[in-house]
């Protein structure tokens, strides 16, 4: 029997050693979105302002720029405050119907949709079930991204490109 339980142990053993010992996907894939740097560049810039820039980039650009990018980040924050508290309206207001579908709280709830712009909601997007997609959506619809930012690759050239031939 003790002789069993080693051969045993040994087979463990190197099972254990293959296992760890196994080449075939040594390399970690990360998760990698479907949009371009461009694109990220502007989703990003949308969402956190000019604090998604970099030290040199905020000493490069002029002071124009950098207060389109807070209005841009300002009306971002607005449109995403309002949508976050429809979403927290509807939850709270499906909770009640399936918990209270009787009572006259459950019936005044329901009637109230308004949103309060003054009132910040600071609930985060993984609480409220939003994705990246989700919020570029929005950004689309209202206006906060361009009606084209999902066929942008690359960005614009910011000055139009000159002929190196000169005239004869």
């Amino acid at each position: 029997m003790n002789f069993k339980c080693m051969i045993m142990m040994e087979k463990l053993k190197q099972n254990v050693s293959n296992y760890q010992l196994y080449v075939d996907k040594t390399y970690i894939q990360y998760e990698q979105d479907k949009y371009s740097v461009y694109q990220n560049y502007l989703y990003k810039r949308a969402l956190y302002g000019l604090e998604s820039l970099s030290e040199k980039e905020l000493a490069t650009i002029c002071s124009k720029k950098k207060q389109r990018i807070n209005n841009v980040y300002k009306r971002a924050q607005t449109v995403l405050n309002i949508v976050k508290q429809k979403l927290t309206i509807k939850y709270s207001n499906n909770i009640f119907q399936r918990l209270f579908p009787n009572a006259e709280i459950t019936k005044a709830m329901l009637e109230y949709k308004e949103v309060d712009s003054k009132y910040k909601n600071t609930l985060t997007f993984k609480d409220l079930k939003m994705s990246k997609d989700d919020i570029i959506r929005i950004f689309i619809a209202e206006g906060v991204l361009p009606k084209n930012f999902l066929s942008l690759k690359n960005a614009p050239n910011s000055l139009p490109s000159l002929r190196n031939e000169s005239k004869a």
